[in-house]
């Protein structure tokens, strides 16, 4: 910060190309933890609602878990399971591949 700061260099050119370049590790595993809790919203919706008014609330886990546990239907819940994992692997590997372009490591060379 400081040599850019002799350079000449304002606020916003040192915060684009030095503090986020110095974050996106940071970005990148926090984008990671909440694209899989994202798809894993359970508890709100089973402690208030249960499933809602007319299945107003009722998110794929919590149909997952009805299925499981209120049903008694553990193969069809054991594939809804699958399918899930599939969802988030899918999503995850997306960033993981797309993380190459914008995620800075100190030391490394940049690949385009």
């Amino acid at each position: 910060h400081e040599a850019a700061k002799i350079d000449g260099a304002n606020f916003w050119a040192r915060f684009r190309a030095i503090t986020i370049p110095l974050m996106t590790p940071v970005i990148f595993f926090n984008l990671v933890m909440n694209i899989i809790a994202a798809f894993q919203v359970f508890v709100q919706a089973f402690v208030m609602t249960d499933g809602g008014p007319r299945y107003a609330t009722l998110f794929y886990v919590l149909y997952l878990y009805q299925n499981a546990f209120k049903f008694f239907r553990m193969g069809y819940a054991s594939a809804l399971a699958w399918v899930l994992f599939l969802i988030i692997l899918f999503f995850t590997a997306l960033v993981i591949r797309s993380s190459a372009l914008w995620v800075f490591y100190e030391g490394e060379l940049k690949r385009r």
